[in-house]
């Protein structure tokens, strides 16, 4: 074989590779399945002031995707939106503040969402999933410290155990308000059902 015709070769062993490789992630990509969270799950968020939890708080209503396949979470995706005013409360009392202007503002904004743009896989069935927060308008980026395995009792469910610590101030919250901390810790627990 002259050197012409290796050059040759070696381009269409190249060029078939190459197309193997997309093919394979293509499939890959495909097996990624559609979940959606169990009823009996839980999103909301917990403040504290000085060490004590003041508030803890859950979105009632929540619409939520993801798709994911343990194999290759790198194509992982996950969407979140939440109904501001679904939100109950440890201590109802504070609900007017937390929905007020100072804070939510919901009569202005009704839902916040979330938005993964990466799943990064730590092994054992954690990952960190960073996306874009968005509350009061106000878009963020931050990132979940997750834990995401197959339950122990059916297949088609994952067990989930998901949490972020923002400052409320960056997303145009009052800063100091009723003893209420700047902190808030989001936290998702519950399961993750295949549709």
């Amino acid at each position: 074989m002259d050197r012409k015709q290796q050059t040759i070769s070696n381009t269409v062993i190249k060029n078939t590779l190459m197309i193997a490789g997309v093919i394979f992630a293509c499939s890959t990509h495909a097996q990624a399945q559609a979940w959606t969270l169990t009823p009996q799950s839980n999103v909301g968020f917990e403040i504290k002031s000085l060490g004590v939890t003041v508030v803890k708080a859950k979105f009632n209503r929540v619409q939520s995707s993801m798709q994911f396949d343990a194999k290759a979470p790198q194509h992982a995706s996950t969407n979140f939106v939440m109904d501001v005013n679904s939100l109950s409360l440890s201590k109802p009392s504070l609900k007017n503040m937390i929905l007020g202007e100072d804070l939510f503002y919901a009569s202005k904004y009704k839902t916040a969402t979330f938005k993964s743009t990466s799943f990064k896989d730590l092994g054992g069935g954690k990952y960190n999933i960073a996306g874009n927060l968005t509350l009061r308008g106000i878009t963020k980026p931050v990132t979940f410290s997750t834990t995401l395995k197959p339950s122990a009792n059916t297949a088609n469910l994952l067990d989930v155990q998901s949490s972020a610590m923002i400052n409320r101030s960056d997303f145009g919250m009052k800063k100091a308000i009723g003893g209420v901390g700047e902190k808030v810790n989001i936290q998702l627990s519950g399961q993750w059902k295949v549709q």
